[in-house]
């Protein structure tokens, strides 16, 4: 088995321009996402290892709010999913695969998380 290093960021909310229904369009919804990034990891980690061995974090967090463009609105969550995962390949060729799960917190009742889970593999 082959060793893999998975970066994350959990529950991290955001508002995006989403949605199909007339309620929906024009205003921003708040969104929950978990992201995971697939990378190779360096031989070893040692204390001195430098950032450049693996990936800064906050990268994941960008993906999902700060590289949205302004204005843009995405019918379907799924489309979001996508564009976050297109923005880290498209980062640092050593992503092999990234995870986003998006909950649509507008549509909870109750506490459940309703949304999709996407994953992509690099093409």
């Amino acid at each position: 088995m082959a060793d893999s290093l998975i970066l994350e960021i959990a529950d991290f909310e955001h508002d995006v321009l989403t949605g199909i229904y007339s309620e929906e369009t024009g205003r921003a919804q708040p969104l929950r996402f978990t992201i995971q990034a697939r990378m190779k990891p360096a031989d070893r980690y040692t204390p001195d290892t430098p950032l450049s061995a693996s990936k800064n974090y906050m990268d994941l967090k960008f993906a999902a709010s700060d590289a949205f463009p302004e204005g843009q609105h995405y019918s379907l969550i799924e489309a979001v999913a996508e564009h976050v995962c297109e923005t880290l390949f498209v980062q640092d060729e050593r992503i092999e695969a990234v995870t986003v799960k998006i909950v649509k917190l507008a549509l909870s009742q109750r506490n459940e998380q309703i949304g999709i889970t996407l994953h992509r593999e690099r093409r």
